[in-house]
């Protein structure tokens, strides 16, 4: 299994109990390291979805949670059909909140708005078709995360329109500021969205 664009390693964490080989491949070497301190059962490796270091028809699975933005473009979904065998799925996951959010207000109010300020390009919902891959299927499944005050601000330093930015040290400063310790419960709804490599 291949969990690309890894971040801090949440979604490799469940892989890994799931599954006995799990490849987690993440470019920025502060969440890989938080990756690997986290999920010490994968192989965590350096690299990005236009070049993945592995051998062709290497996975049984590709797994992008938050991620495909990042490189949703014909090189990288290039790459995915190549590592991916014959059978294999590809499976794209987001996060999308629920009310009512336990986040502060203030917190709330400016992540939003560096959200539309870093807002990524929307996706080409076309892309899988150009590649070998069978027909898209959607599924929505409602749960609940627990996190700390530490994991709600690796999470903003990961999304990538904080990651990107010049000024992301003094960016999550300030988010830093507006959070108040304690325990975080989301309610979450994940969008999956995955198709089988013909």
């Amino acid at each position: 299994m291949l969990d690309l664009g890894a971040g801090t390693g949440k979604l490799t964490h469940i892989l890994a109990d799931r599954y006995a080989r799990v490849i987690a491949i993440e470019p920025l070497g502060e969440l890989r390291a938080i990756l690997a301190a986290r999920v010490p059962a994968a192989d965590v490796r350096d690299g990005v979805a236009e070049r993945i270091p592995l051998a062709d028809a290497e996975v049984d699975a590709v797994f992008a949670g938050q991620s495909f933005h990042w490189f949703a473009n014909v090189v990288a979904v290039g790459e995915i059909a190549r590592v991916l065998r014959p059978g294999g799925v590809l499976a794209l996951m987001w996060n999308q909140s629920d009310d009512p959010s336990p986040l502060p207000e203030a917190y709330s109010r400016r992540i939003s708005e560096l959200h539309d300020e870093g807002r990524p390009p929307p996706i080409d919902e076309q892309i899988l078709k150009r590649f070998p891959f069978g027909e898209e299927h959607e599924e929505v499944v409602k749960h609940q995360q627990v996190s700390s005050r530490d994991d709600v601000l690796a999470f903003a330093a990961s999304v990538s329109w904080i990651a990107k930015r010049d000024d992301r040290a003094e960016i999550l400063e300030e988010l830093a500021a507006l959070l108040p310790p304690g325990e975080y419960v989301f309610p979450l709804r994940t969008e999956v969205a995955w198709a089988i490599r013909t």
